[in-house]
């Protein structure tokens, strides 16, 4: 594989004016560090997660990746260049998508603004007109394709902002939180189709969201940001089944256990007459040991067993417990 962005000690600052009356000998501004020293590199063809709180330096870091701002210190290559320097040349070669914010036009349809598109990109008539057909079978938005975006749905929407954001056929693609306020099953649609165009055109995804099955059900690696710095940087599987090693035991039973779950490791997060949910650590606690004194109690109707979910384990990340 071929190292498609590297970033190396990046850095930047910002000067804010403090709120409300200042006291005497009290500095009028102070400095922010949004980015403080952060260094990783992105691979061809890799599915990104970058995730952290509001504030934690993502939306910054995207702009300084993609030449929007200087940074003040370190050094950024994407692509093999300077984003800064190169920024309009880079501009032919990145694609990006912000859930809450739109690059169609909201009065006319998509194919107005996907042809639009392909004249700022430089494409002739028949490179867009061709690209347009490609996308639409993939994305599969051709009955609504003439239809003014405004009368669109969020996940119609957000199909069509992907596709608008390929048809310069570009070899990366920011997404910012791009199934922000979809239901289920438009969530997965836009999840199989991120999935799709990674694997048919290999296009590299910087994936930002805060919808941990984001996380989980695209990206085999994450980073996680905290105040400008890099707190975590792993595979999606270790900070899933290994970060924190802990279980979630689901135990259906005949409604006849009288059993005090008192083991060391073992907390009961839920319990009533035909049920039991437990929190395991395994850490202090055998699986195997725990699994053998549950069997012991007998009529035991069913066992599930699983990780615990992403969200708590994003969140012990955010709050600095690991």
């Amino acid at each position: 594989m071929n190292t498609i962005l590297t970033v190396e000690e990046l850095r930047k600052t910002f000067r804010m004016r403090n709120k409300g009356k200042i006291a005497r000998g009290e500095k009028r501004t102070r400095t922010i560090h949004a980015v403080d020293g952060i260094s990783f590199s992105v691979e061809k063809g890799e599915i990104l997660a970058f995730i952290g709180p509001n504030g934690a330096g993502k939306s910054t870091t995207i702009k300084l990746i993609t030449g929007i701002l200087y940074p003040d210190g370190g050094a950024v290559t994407l692509l093999g260049m300077d984003p800064y320097k190169n920024r309009r040349r880079i501009s032919y070669d990145i694609g990006t998508v912000f859930g809450q914010k739109s690059q169609l036009w909201f009065h006319l349809p998509p194919i107005d603004s996907f042809r639009l598109l392909g004249a700022i990109y430089d494409l002739t008539t028949r490179q867009t007109e061709n690209r347009i057909e490609e996308l639409t079978d993939e994305f599969g938005i051709r009955e609504y394709l003439n239809q003014p975006v405004r009368k669109l749905s969020l996940g119609q929407r957000i199909r069509c902002e992907i596709a608008a954001s390929l048809i310069h056929s570009p070899s990366i693609l920011f997404l910012d939180e791009p199934t922000i306020g979809l239901d289920v099953i438009a969530k997965k649609m836009i999840r199989d189709l991120i999935k799709r165009i990674n694997a048919e055109e290999n296009v590299t995804v910087f994936l930002t969201s805060h919808d941990a099955g984001d996380v989980e059900k695209l990206c085999r690696r994450a980073m996680v940001i905290n105040n400008g710095s890099i707190v975590w940087d792993g595979s999606v599987k270790k900070m899933k089944y290994s970060l924190l090693n802990k279980r979630i035991i689901d135990i259906k039973h005949d409604g006849n256990r009288n059993q005090e779950w008192d083991f060391p490791g073992v907390k009961a997060l839920k319990k009533n007459e035909y049920s039991l949910k437990l929190e395991v650590d395994l850490t202090e606690q055998s699986l195997d040991n725990l699994l053998g004194e549950i069997l012991k109690t007998g009529n035991i109707q069913d066992i599930a067993i699983s990780p615990i979910p992403m969200e708590e384990i994003i969140s012990e990340i955010y709050e600095g417990k690991l």
